[in-house]
């Protein structure tokens, strides 16, 4: 018989998550609030110009991964971009996305059934009959006498498919599967199951509410001409209000001058809740010196969960005691791209063990 799942998260590690569960014969809805899949993989346009404003390279080590990574390299999806800044070398390529960051998103998304700019308003567990309203993912209705999750949805109107996956269901007010993955950043999840009344295990909470993240406050900024930053059209200050700043013409992100600042952690947590602007001003001062360009103009993004600042101690957690559910994420093993993928795999695993054993988790 068929499971359902339910992926809340288009970031990379809620991606791929779906890619395994689908390879399975899983039926997998992916959910997010964003306008395109990829969470932190983040391309930014207007008009000419272009930044990547989330994550900014790719580096892979685990075996897992660089198969993943060399099926990028073979399709375009990802270029060797640099192996080191500040005129260093440590000899480990750095990749970008072709164009930007936001390519890896896509091409992870092609073939899923990726409902963006869907925002959950809460997790919850159900039994009984799928009422009106609701969407059963795969053959969920064939089993009305389960335990299973029922993801509600707020503002579903906004529901629309990314580009090259599957149709939208607008018209439904909840999705019910038989087991859910949040992957988004541990706090907006804990704060779904809470919506839910989902009462977790004492020792599962506990571990989920240690993690933190550190935000960061991005700035955006059009040049007038091409940066000062060298080659290869980044650096880490490591002094300053300023953690990295990365040219993304000489990135070959975007085809005119553009930059992208991003404060350090100290420094955006400081300001988060300030104005914006002026924080921006704030930053572009600081990188007048490394810039040497007139700024044309600037937006500001703020990532209040930019970055794992403390970690879970595993590369997934599997709830226990409840209809099968999986939180992972960067957070789960390490703050980097990398990490996104691998616990997006771990999770797949324990979900595909826990649905072939019929049992909950």
């Amino acid at each position: 018989m068929s499971r359902s799942a339910i992926v809340i998260g288009a970031g990379l590690c809620g991606l791929v998550v779906a890619h395994e569960l689908a390879a399975a014969g899983i039926a997998v809805v992916v959910l997010d609030k964003g306008r395109s899949p990829g969470g932190r993989l983040a391309t930014r346009r207007e008009g000419e110009a272009r930044w990547d404003h989330g994550a900014q390279f790719l580096t892979a080590r685990d075996p897992r991964f660089c198969s993943m990574v060399d099926g990028w390299l073979a399709e375009g999806v990802v270029a060797e971009w640099c192996r080191g800044f500040g005129g260093t070398s440590d000899g480990h390529p750095r990749l970008r996305g072709v164009p930007g960051m936001s390519a890896i998103g896509r091409r992870l998304a092609r073939g899923l059934d990726v409902r963006t700019g869907t925002r959950v308003g809460s997790v919850a567990t159900v039994d009984g009959p799928v009422p009106p309203g609701s969407e059963p993912i795969g053959s969920v209705a064939a089993r009305p006498g389960e335990r299973r999750w029922r993801v509600e949805l707020d503002g579903v109107a906004g529901s629309e498919p990314a580009p090259g996956t599957g149709d939208a269901q607008g018209s439904a007010r909840a999705l019910e599967a038989d087991a859910v993955v949040l992957t988004s950043p541990v706090p907006q999840s804990l704060a779904l199951l809470d919506a839910g009344r989902v009462v977790l295990d004492e020792p599962d909470r506990a571990a989920l509410e240690r993690v933190s993240y550190d935000p960061c406050i991005a700035v955006l900024a059009e040049l007038e001409r091409t940066s000062a930053l060298p080659p290869p059209g980044a650096l880490e200050p490591g002094t300053g209000p300023i953690g990295w700043i990365a040219d993304n013409l000489a990135k070959r992100v975007s085809p005119v001058p553009t930059a992208t600042i991003h404060a350090t952690a100290r420094w955006s947590a400081e300001r988060f809740e300030r104005d914006r602007d002026e924080s921006a001003r704030e930053l572009l001062r600081a990188a007048e010196p490394l810039l040497r360009s007139p700024v044309r103009g600037f937006r500001v993004h703020g990532w209040r969960y930019a970055r794992p600042a403390v970690l879970h101690d595993g590369p997934v957690r599997i709830a226990r005691g409840l209809p099968p559910l999986a939180l992972a994420g960067d957070a789960f093993v390490a703050p980097r791209v990398e990490g996104a993928a691998l616990s997006g795999l771990a999770a797949a695993a324990a979900l595909l063990e826990t649905l072939s054993s019929g049992r909950p988790s």
